[in-house]
């Protein structure tokens, strides 16, 4: 069960997340910096949905270091959106439209993992 306070900030990533992503659309100087800051959010908002974001954070630090592979595909997932996020903030200024694609398949899924979690669904 989610508590008030990460339920709260779980929902408000996603909408920033959302809005930050349209605004990237709108105005395509600025694409780069508002669409990592759209992944950001929504990496963070499916973190407060699944627990503490220290937490998982932590976890995702750990096994990154490690050179198995990892078998949990929650993990695994949580793994892949990290380096996504990292490689946009290594490579800075990127091809718009791609950067966009990919940012709103991160935030689709954001707002479906959080919608599970939370039972409630954050509209456009």
């Amino acid at each position: 069960m989610m508590d008030a306070y990460r339920k709260g900030w779980a929902l408000r990533y996603l909408r920033e997340a959302k809005a930050e992503l349209e605004a990237a659309r709108k105005m395509p100087y600025m694409a780069p910096s508002m669409v990592l800051e759209a992944i950001r959010k929504a990496r963070n908002a499916i973190y407060y949905s699944l627990g503490e974001p220290a937490f998982i954070e932590n976890i995702i630090r750990e096994v990154a270091q490690q050179t198995q592979t990892v078998k949990d595909p929650v993990l695994r997932c949580l793994m892949e959106i990290e380096m996504m996020v990292q490689q946009m903030a290594q490579l800075g200024d990127v091809d718009g439209r791609q950067a966009i694609k990919k940012a709103d398949a991160l935030v689709q899924l954001a707002s479906d993992i959080v919608a599970t979690m939370t039972g409630e669904k954050v509209e456009d």
